[in-house]
């Protein structure tokens, strides 16, 4: 029996470290203008963890796991709102300069 839980382990752990490499690999290849969409994809993904994390404190049944589980979605939310944040300020760098000051300065001068 131990040999099965060993081997299982194993095999998750191999599993693990190959989808660390594979992850890196393909994220180090990805050009720099689709950085932008897939944090907002990931920010998703997040919302999926935050909704998680109130179904387990739903569940709870101690004060630990209560604790726990409030303390999952404090850092759930955080980090979903952090993204999304941080997903906005890389937008605003792809925006160009208003134009309303070149707007507002033709039709005055066009008006005198």
């Amino acid at each position: 029996m131990s040999t099965e839980i060993m081997s299982t382990e194993l095999a998750l752990l191999a599993i693990f470290l190959l989808s660390i490499f594979v992850g890196f690999e393909v994220v180090s290849k990805v050009s720099t203008t689709l950085h932008t969409p897939l944090m907002s994809g990931a920010n998703a993904i997040h919302g999926v963890i935050l909704v998680g994390a109130i179904i387990v404190a739903d569940h709870s049944k101690t004060t630990l796991e209560l604790t726990l589980s409030t303390i999952a979605i404090v850092l759930a939310t955080i980090n979903m709102v952090g993204g999304f944040v941080v997903t906005d300020r890389m937008l605003q760098m792809f925006k160009g300069k208003p134009k309303e000051k070149k707007k507002q300065s033709d039709e005055a001068g066009g008006q005198n």
